[in-house]
């Protein structure tokens, strides 16, 4: 498959992945300019990441601060890359040259990459993951190393055992200051709450959706935001945001005071991106629109160094923002504070030890979702459609907000995990992963993991119940190249026994449980339309259908008491203000 290499440039040093250190100081043109030569050899790494690094069918976009480690790693584990790695026999200073080149060709000014911070993060020799190493050791034990790799999934016990931290020690509390690229009028109120009501909030993006029931399918050219009586489920009023300003979206937002909405827009200074886009591909960092949640109109756009994925509140003050994309200052997840619109820190992936997708709380610490650099939606889909049989252990890491060190990390026998949801009391955890169509519970407390189990096609959100006896799992048929998964599925959580499949809509992808515990509420971003299930008798008791269409994301309710004073007492981060629906439903 691969062509004769040509010779390298002799100002380097040829050794070993896991050789002697880089013996020759260098530029970063010269190292960028080697880098180069060996990124565009034939078959090397321009066929699968191509020319600019974005990626495509066959690999990941390569835009996640690529270390010297981390492509040694990739070389060392991925079956994927066996070949490149034989032809390369990459040296110490052919990585380096490769993440310096790799940095420039994604963005990063040529003055920001530090030689010397990337030279010292170099692969250690012998360093070899634990996992791997206690598979060979099965297997030569065993005499089939193919029964003995089966064993080693089934029992994940040795790579809990064997972990080594990911994580950098200490703080690794990074900081970024917002800006205000833009202002707007709020305009006049859509709606009046009244007191002791409860209403919901809905983002609704401008991706093509269907109405399956009617026949309608629906292209909106804006963003919405919509919001409904929680008790009739009557919509009751929406807005478009302007066109320019849209962007692809992923959650519904709103500030603890239930004063702001937060939704995804476009870059500042930047034309729209195309209707449709995908979301998470393009690299654009994007903005945040503030939204007043009484005009439901944008006040502000603000400039926070990355693309809103998901988001939530956080100790009934913060608002928790994981991101899709960042600036090269960016942060991959951070808090933000709703009163200065001021992110008061956060962390980047690359002192995680990995690549982040999305981070969650239990109102205590941060916990964000994290798999082996290289390994992301697409290694997802081609794990599960065989192509790609090995894949290397991700975790989840959880955070001191205090301190910003990471306190514990959580290995998990799930590829591309995009969820997760908490028992009540905070004793497990719950963790969809659509890779491989599993569910993982975890406790947080001592890491072991409970139960593992199949899920139906690509799941994503989960929730559990009021008094934590269930969780329910959104199959949304996530990296299967299908319409949609279209299933919820139920499981007891104490025993992972699976008790119902209930067919739903075609793509759900987030599953809140109502403030009073009463009902599981799920959003589908195909068919622009919320679907609502008793939590006991699990029946559909109705279907709410968002004017208009448009791909939703996230729900929230925002509680207004008899003083007429808003409060969020649910979002797709947990319960909030004093909400307790375990107690609530016991009473009922």
């Amino acid at each position: 498959m691969y062509k004769q290499l040509p010779a390298l440039a002799p100002a380097v040093l040829l050794l070993s992945c896991t050789g002697g250190p880089v013996e020759e100081e260098l530029t970063v043109a010269e190292l960028s300019e080697h880098g180069r030569d060996l990124y565009f050899l034939t078959d090397s790494c321009v066929e699968c990441h191509g020319a600019d690094g974005s990626g495509g069918l066959a690999a990941p976009p390569l835009d996640a601060g690529i270390t010297p480690r981390s492509i040694d790693y990739q070389l060392r584990t991925n079956p994927e890359m066996a070949e490149l790695a034989d032809a390369l026999q990459a040296s110490q200073q052919d990585l380096l040259a490769l993440s310096v080149f790799i940095r420039e060709l994604t963005g990063d000014p040529e003055d920001s990459i530090d030689v010397a911070a990337l030279a010292t993060a170099a692969p250690v020799a012998g360093a070899e993951d634990p996992a791997a190493e206690q598979a060979t050791v099965t297997a030569v034990a065993a005499g089939n190393e193919r029964l003995a790799m089966l064993q080693a999934v089934e029992d994940f016990s040795a790579v809990v055992e064997n972990w080594e931290r990911r994580a950098r020690e200490g703080s690794l509390m990074r900081t970024y200051e917002v800006a205000v690229a833009a202002e707007f009028d709020a305009g006049e109120p859509k709606f009046t709450p009244e007191p002791g009501k409860t209403y919901f909030y809905e983002n609704a993006g401008t991706r093509g959706t269907r109405n399956y029931r009617t026949g309608e399918t629906f292209s909106p050219d804006g963003m919405k935001v919509v919001v409904g009586d929680a008790e009739t489920r009557d919509i009751v009023a929406s807005y478009e945001i302007a066109p320019e300003l849209r962007s692809a979206m992923h959650s519904t937002a709103v500030s603890p005071d239930g004063r702001w909405v937060y939704i995804s827009g476009a870059a500042p200074d930047s034309e729209q991106e195309p209707q449709g886009a995908s979301p998470g591909l393009s690299r654009a960092a994007a903005s945040v629109l503030k939204v007043d949640a009484l005009t439901l109109q944008p006040v502000r756009q603000l400039s926070v160094g990355g693309r809103m994925h998901h988001a939530q509140v956080f100790q009934d003050r913060y608002m928790l923002i994981d991101t899709f994309a960042q600036d090269p200052d960016g942060l991959t997840a951070y808090l933000f504070d709703p009163e200065t619109d001021r992110i008061i820190g956060g962390v980047h992936e690359e002192d995680l030890g990995g690549n982040a997708y999305t981070a969650w709380t239990d109102n205590e610490f941060i916990y964000i979702i994290m798999e082996p650099a290289g390994y992301g939606f697409q290694a997802a889909r081609r794990y599960m459609y065989g192509e790609l049989t090995v894949v290397p252990t991700s975790w989840v890491a959880r955070l001191d907000p205090e301190t910003w060190e990471v306190l514990q990390e959580y290995p998990h026998p799930g590829h591309r995990a995009d969820w997760i949801c908490f028992d009540h009391d905070g004793g497990h955890m719950y963790v969809p992963s659509t890779g491989n169509n599993v569910v993982t519970r975890i406790n947080t407390e001592t890491g072991e993991i409970a139960w593992t189990r199949p899920t139906g096609p690509g799941p994503y959100g989960c929730a559990v119940n009021a008094d934590s006896s269930e969780v329910w799992i959104a199959d949304k048929g996530e990296s299967t190249g299908m319409v949609g998964g279209r299933t919820v599925t139920v499981y007891e959580t104490e025993s992972g026994a699976s008790v119902d499949t209930l067919f739903s809509a075609y793509h759900v992808d987030h599953i809140l449980l109502s403030p009073d515990g009463s009902e599981f509420w799920a959003t589908s971003n195909y068919e622009g339309a919320i679907y609502v299930f008793d939590a006991l008798t699990r029946e559909r008791k109705d279907i709410i259908d968002i004017p208009g269409g448009g791909d939703l994301h996230g729900l929230v309710w925002v509680h207004y008491d008899e003083a007429g004073t808003g409060m969020v007492v649910r979002d797709q981060g947990g319960f909030h203000n004093g909400a307790t629906p375990g107690l609530q439903a016991r009473a009922d």
